[in-house]
C-alpha cells in the first residue's frame, strides 16, 4: 500500500484544529456585533482573535504549498486560496477578513474526504445564512435609511435573498449591503442548482444499479437456459443410445432363438 505523501498527512493532521479555529472566527465576528456597541477590550479581543484565525489558515496553506511536489502547479490549480489569502491585506476592511476566511474553510473542508456532499451543502446554507445576517446587520444599522435594524431582521432578509424569494419587506440600503444580496443570492442559486444535480445523480446511479442488476439476472438466466438445454440434449442422447443398444439386445434374442 503507498503511503500517504506529507502534503496529505498535514491535511489530515490539521483538518480538525482548523475547523475548530473556524468556530472561534465566527464566534469573534458575531459578538461585537450581537453585543452592540461592544467595549473596546471585546471589540480588541474578537479583532485579535479574527486575524489570527486567519492568520492559521494562511500559515496552512504556505505550509501545503512547500510541501507539494510542483510547488507552481499547486499554486496554479489552487489560485483560489491565494487570492483569499491575500485579500484581507489589500484594505483593512473586516468584511474582507470575513470573506477571506470563509473561503480559506470552504476550500479546506472540500479537500476532507470524509466531508460529504450534503453535510457540506447544508454546513455552507446554515453558514451564508449567519455570516450574511451578521454582515449586513452591521453595514445596515447605521445606515439612516436603513431598515434592517436587528438580528430578526437580518436573519429573514438572508433567507428570503438566499432562496431568491425577495419579499421586499426588508432591503439593503448601502452599496456593501447591496454587494452582500448579490453574493447571497448567487450562492444561493448555487447550492440550488448543487442540491438539484446531486438529487439527480443519486437518481442516475440508482437506475444504472437496477440496469446492472437487470443485465446480470438476464445473463444468469440466459446461463441456465443454456444448461438445460445441453441437459436435454445429453438426455436425448443418452436416450438414443439406450433404446439402440435395446434394439440390438432384442435383435440378437430373436436370431439366437
Amino acid at each position: 500500500m503507498k503511503e500517504p505523501s506529507a502534503q496529505v498527512r498535514w491535511e489530515r493532521h490539521t483538518q480538525r484544529p482548523l475547523m475548530a479555529l473556524a468556530v472561534v472566527f465566527t464566534v469573534a465576528y458575531a459578538v461585537p456585533i450581537v453585543d452592540s456597541p461592544a467595549s473596546r477590550s471585546v471589540s480588541v479581543a474578537c479583532t485579535i482573535a479574527e486575524w489570527t484565525v486567519w492568520a492559521a489558515f494562511a500559515v496552512d496553506y504556505l505550509v501545503r504549498i512547500a510541501l507539494a511536489d510542483r510547488r507552481r502547479d499547486y499554486v496554479r490549480r489552487h489560485w483560489l486560496d491565494l487570492f483569499a489569502v491575500l485579500l484581507p491585506l489589500l484594505q483593512p476592511l473586516r468584511l474582507l477578513r470575513v470573506v477571506s476566511t470563509l473561503m480559506l474553510v470552504g476550500r479546506r473542508a472540500q479537500m476532507a474526504s470524509q466531508v460529504r456532499l450534503t453535510t457540506y451543502v447544508g454546513g455552507a446554507v446554515v453558514g451564508l445564512l449567519m455570516f450574511g445576517s451578521l454582515a449586513v446587520l452591521s453595514v445596515e444599522r447605521a445606515s439612516p435609511e436603513g431598515n434592517i435594524r436587528t438580528l430578526d431582521d437580518a436573519l429573514w432578509w438572508s433567507f428570503t435573498t438566499m432562496t431568491t424569494v425577495g419579499y421586499g419587506d426588508h432591503a439593503p440600503t448601502t452599496g456593501v449591503g447591496r454587494m452582500l444580496a448579490v453574493g447571497l443570492m448567487l450562492s444561493g442559486i448555487a447550492l440550488l442548482g448543487l442540491v438539484t444535480a446531486n438529487i439527480a445523480a443519486w437518481f442516475i446511479s440508482r437506475f444504472e444499479m437496477d440496469d446492472v442488476e437487470e443485465k446480470r439476472q438476464t445473463a444468469a438466466i440466459s446461463a441456465l437456459t443454456d444448461e438445460v438445454r445441453a441437459l436435454r440434449a445429453e438426455v436425448a442422447a443418452l436416450t438414443v443410445t439406450r433404446d439402440t443398444r435395446d434394439t440390438r439386445q432384442r435383435v440378437s434374442e430373436e436370431q439366437s432363438r
